[in-house]
Formats: structure tokens, sequence, C-alpha cells
């Protein structure tokens, strides 16, 4: 494994004062938003100090850091497969390992590394989706083939594992296992798959026990990840799938309540957030998106989406891919089929304004200073939102991060940087992208790609 340090002071980025961890997907409140301070206003004149570097393998999984290590999942192909070119590619077998692996976040060096093997039949065949889930002595991952893992933060030692399709005759989603496992309290909470009323399954985080099941989807239920929100002074889990968004008690699973929502393609990947006291927001690729009200044991729409297809002239509100949206009182930003960087109004889902600028490729500080809007729309085209204070982290496809203001008056790019290279093919058309959410913490930031895993300090100096 090559591992290359640079001068940035040790520690920086593991162990610093009032550093903050991002332990699971969207951090650790699994709300996207990154709490630290003391970071740059804008970005040094030759971009931000890498502090290391380290190579890796394949896959869409972001990093977790947690306790001065990080952790993360990739997929090793067998030594004559070949990972292919086109994410719908009929067919596609891709044997490998998937490995978990575990870093010294200050240096990038190997702390321990677990791996077991698989045999991938997915379209988008590249890899593992699931940011790894650390909680206290325990760190669990998610593969693309359904393998469900727990093992030792301090030694990567596998205490207990499932598997969705052997242990509870689950389908295989089109584009892979991708819910992110959500710890509550003793449980590790799953959207499994399984026939039987077991969509959704709760295991004893410590021993893999079943503890209970709840609810049904045919076919491939999706991808969005369990989330839980107080709603009507009660504690829900929610969980969205390919018919409906639900509400569950967490403790039981028992059903609280349903709404219908029929997703075409099965493409519910963006995380639903939660709107004020009451309400709850989800947004799909080609259906939309929905507003809810939702009380103690029911729920009732607000607004539907008016949408009539994927396309920029057929879409009305916001119709994100896979980027979960920001919820900002009367306002939501998120980003749309095409790569449109939106505001919408809370209440109603009208467009406010949009903007190309975020997800396009690297721009020269003279078009920044001249406002600029690209033309070029991509389908697909993504970019991750990262509120920080009063400002925003944007990830984008290419490898960009942004600093902006995202208010309902517009975009204003602040500035930009490139931080690393898409390596992607799976998008088609020869169009390279990453599609990896960073992990914010420790003032740094780390980014992978298909070949690299690189920690920036982004530390004001």
């Amino acid at each position: 494994m090559r591992v290359l340090l640079t001068v940035v002071a040790f520690g920086v980025c593991a162990g610093a004062v009032g550093a903050e961890d991002w332990p699971q997907w969207l951090g650790p409140q699994r709300d996207g938003t990154w709490r630290e301070d003391g970071l740059v206003e804008k970005f040094p004149a030759r971009g931000p100090k890498v502090a290391w570097k380290t190579d890796i393998g394949v896959g869409y999984a972001g990093p977790a850091v947690a306790n001065g290590k990080v952790f993360v999942i990739d997929l090793v192909p067998a030594e004559k497969a070949k990972v292919p070119s086109d994410g719908f590619a009929k067919g596609a077998r891709v044997p490998g390992k998937e490995r978990v692996q575990c870093l010294d976040a200050a240096t990038g060096k190997p702390v321990w590394s677990t791996d077991y093997p698989v045999d991938y039949t997915i379209s988008y065949a590249a890899g593992p989706r699931c940011t790894p889930t650390v909680d206290g002595d325990m760190v669990y991952t998610l593969g693309a083939m359904g393998d469900l893992k727990a093992v030792t933060v301090a030694d990567g030692k596998v205490v207990w594992s499932k598997n969705f399709m052997k242990d509870y005759d689950a389908g295989l989603p089109v584009w892979g296992f991708s819910s992110h496992p959500l710890v509550d309290g003793d449980k590790l909470i799953c959207l499994v798959g399984g026939t039987n009323d077991r969509l959704v399954v709760a295991f004893d985080k410590k021993t893999g026990k079943e503890l209970w099941t709840s609810q049904n989807c045919q076919g491939d239920f999706g991808y969005s990840p369990p989330m839980i929100y107080e709603f009507g002074g009660k504690r829900q889990l929610i969980v969205w799938h390919t018919r409906a968004v639900v509400g569950l008690e967490p403790d039981t699973g028992k059903l609280l309540w349903r709404v219908p929502f029929e997703v075409k393609y099965a493409l519910t990947a963006p995380t639903p957030r939660k709107v004020g006291a009451d309400k709850l927001f989800v947004t799909s690729f080609y259906n939309g998106s929905l507003l809810l009200k939702v009380g103690a044991d029911k729920a009732s729409v607000v607004w539907k989406s008016k949408a009539r297809g994927e396309t920029p002239d057929l879409t009305t509100d916001l119709s994100s891919i896979m980027a979960t949206p920001v919820v900002v009182g009367e306002h939501i930003y998120g980003v749309c089929s095409y790569g449109q960087l939106r505001c919408i109004e809370t209440d109603t889902g009208k467009r406010v304004w949009e903007s190309m600028k975020a997800t396009r490729g690297a721009r020269t500080p003279k078009a920044i200073a001249e406002n600029d809007e690209p033309s070029d729309k991509e389908r697909w085209g993504l970019a991750f939102l990262i509120p920080q204070g009063d400002r925003y982290f944007l990830f984008n496809e290419q490898g960009d991060l942004i600093i902006a203001k995202l208010t309902p008056k517009g975009y204003e790019e602040l500035d930009r940087a490139h931080l690393i290279d898409p390596t992607n093919t799976m998008a088609g058309r020869g169009r390279l992208v990453v599609w990896m959410h960073p992990a914010f913490a420790n003032k740094c930031v780390f980014v992978r790609n298909d070949k690299e895993l690189i920690c920036y300090s982004l530390a004001k100096e």
C-alpha cells in the first residue's frame, strides 16, 4: 500500500482539541452538517494542503472517521476480473473481495484490514456503496451483495455477520445493497429486503440476534437509508421504499403510518429530511418530490411533484438522483436530475432559482468573478451539499470542493479547489465521475476515488 505524507503538522487530522468525528453516513448527527469551526475562509493559492494519501480499491462508499481512525470499504477485483465501463452492462460479473480497512487518521498508515469473497452481479459493479457505521468499539459495514459485517474497531475481528440474500431470501437490488445501516441504542437497523415481512430488520448490535422484523416491498425495495426523527412527540423510524414512505416504532417495528409513493426504477437514494417540527421531505430522480405532514400516528400529503419525466423541461421542483437535499426554513436546496442546483419553496415546491455552476468542472477565477452560468447539463450531474456555519462546502462529481453561499437570492461561489481526479466510468459516454461522499472531520476533508484516499487539511492557519 502506498502512503504519502507531507509536511502538514502531525495531529492536524486527528486528536485536535474540539475536533469532531464523522462516524457514519452524513456525519455524527446523520444530517450532513459540518459543525467544526476554525476552518479556512478561502483555499490557499495552491489549494488545500495534503496531509496524506494512500492507495485504495474501487467503490462508492465514503469514509468514516472516528477516534483517530479512518474506516473505508472497497472492492479488490480478482486478478483477471474486469470492472465494466458501463453502469448498465448486462450480465456483468465481477468476482473479487470486499475489504474493510482501518487507517490512522493522522498519517494514513494502515492499522488493520479484513476481507471476504464476493461475486458481483449488479449494475454499476464498481464496489460497495455504504459508509461504515462506527459505534463505540464496533464498526458495521454493508457490502453491495448484502454482506453485513460487525467487526471490532481495535483489530477488525468479525464478531458477527449476515448475508441478506442467503439469510433472509432478499432479492438483489439492481444497483446493489445501498441503505446505510443505522445504530439506535442497542439496535442496528437495516433495510434487508427479505421476504415474509422482513423488509426492515433490527439486530442486536452486539450479537446480531434478530430483535424484530417489519414490512414488505415486492421487487427492488430501493436504496434510501433508514432515519429516526421525532414527530408528534414520538420517535419514529422513517423508511422510504419504492412503494411508500412509512413510519415505524423504532423499538418494535410496529407500523404507525404509511403514505403510498410509487418510485420508478427504485431510485429512492437521497436521504429523507425532516422539515420543521412536523414535515418530511423526500425526492427522487424520475418522480420528483413529496412533502408530508407527520403526526404521532398519521401522515398526509402537503404537496406532490407534478414532474412528468427526468429532463429539465419536465421537472418542476426537485428530482434528485443521489445527493441529499438541505432544508433551511422556508427553502430547500438540492441537485436536480441534470446537475441543476435548485432552490425551491418548502411549502409549495415552487422553484426559486437554479444554477449549473456547482456541478460543472473546474472554473477559472475569471469565470467565477464574472459570475458566468455554464450551459451544459449532464444526466445524473451531482454535487453533495454540506452546510458549515453560514456557508456550504459542495463536493462535485469532477472532484472539486467548493465554498459557497446558498440563499433564496441565489448561488454565490466564494472559492473552489480541485481535490481528486474522477475515475469512475459508470456514467457512460466516456464521462469520468467521482460519486463518493467525503468525510469532514478534525478540520480535514477525506476524499476518495477508485484509486486513492486523500486527506486534506482545511484548518485555518
